[in-house]
């Protein structure tokens, strides 16, 4: 299973406010031997967050969506995500049950509609400020809060997925090049990859934009009963080319 994330609002694309759920979403996945295979960014846009759902919804990727989850005329991704699936939104019984204890007799049907979700959908408990999130299907839904969104999106790691923590095992190791061009190594890339078939070869070329000697980072990750041998192999055809190297930090 691939893990995605869809961030929505215009304010993060508009710069007024800056995006803070990319990095937690690969951080909480990797604490946990996961990792995110793909994000994209959506405007209040109802058209194009529906598609996207729509899109989404179609794969077999689980998904965490961050924001537009209220009930201001700005908020649409739980109309979208009824409209992607082709169901109706209804009051959830149980976020009823959880927005009377929270707000008593303040609870307005404008405050209800904050659990109005698609119908078939759970909820995702929010310590916070117990106003839920929902999940339908493999899609779990978060407010836009990181205070609120990330235990709600740890809950959801550790109660839908547990089963898929550090269930591969992963390594990694690099060298930094020196005196040579990507175009140059490409051809011993290729034949790594294409000799270990468990592993991902990848390349960071760095042009002494922060001051230091121009190189490429060039490593392997994957399987690491393969890693140790194929960095060797790295090793020697870089020296082969004519270029130098020397250890990656850390």
């Amino acid at each position: 299973m691939r893990f995605g994330a869809i961030i929505i609002g215009d304010e993060i694309l508009r710069g007024k406010r800056q995006d803070k759920h990319f990095a937690k979403v690969i951080e909480l996945l990797g604490a946990r031997g996961l990792r995110l295979a793909w994000a994209e960014y959506v405007g209040d846009d109802p058209d194009r967050i529906t598609a996207t759902l729509r899109r989404t919804f179609a794969s077999p990727d689980a998904v965490f969506s961050f924001g537009g989850i209220g009930a201001t005329p700005d908020d649409h991704t739980r109309q979208c995500a009824a409209a992607a699936l082709g169901v109706p939104l209804a009051l959830h019984p149980e976020g009823e049950r959880l927005l009377r204890a929270r707000f008593g007799a303040e609870t307005t049907p404008f405050r209800l509609k904050m659990v109005e979700f698609p119908v078939g959908a759970g909820i995702i408990p929010n310590t916070y400020n117990q106003i839920p999130g929902f999940s339908v299907r493999d899609h779990h839904f978060v407010p836009g809060f990181p205070v609120m969104a990330w235990p709600m999106v740890e809950s959801v790691l550790d109660t839908r997925y547990a089963e898929l923590h550090h269930r591969t095992p992963e390594a990694e190791a690099a060298i930094i090049v020196f005196g040579s061009a990507e175009s140059t190594l490409t051809p011993l890339m290729v034949a790594v990859e294409t000799r270990y078939r468990q592993l991902k070869v990848f390349s960071l070329p760095h042009v002494g934009e922060d001051g230091t000697r121009r190189h490429i980072e060039l490593g392997v990750r994957g399987n690491p009963a393969e890693v140790a041998e194929a960095i060797e192999v790295l090793k020697r055809g870089v020296v082969e080319s004519g270029a130098t190297y020397e250890p990656a930090a850390g």
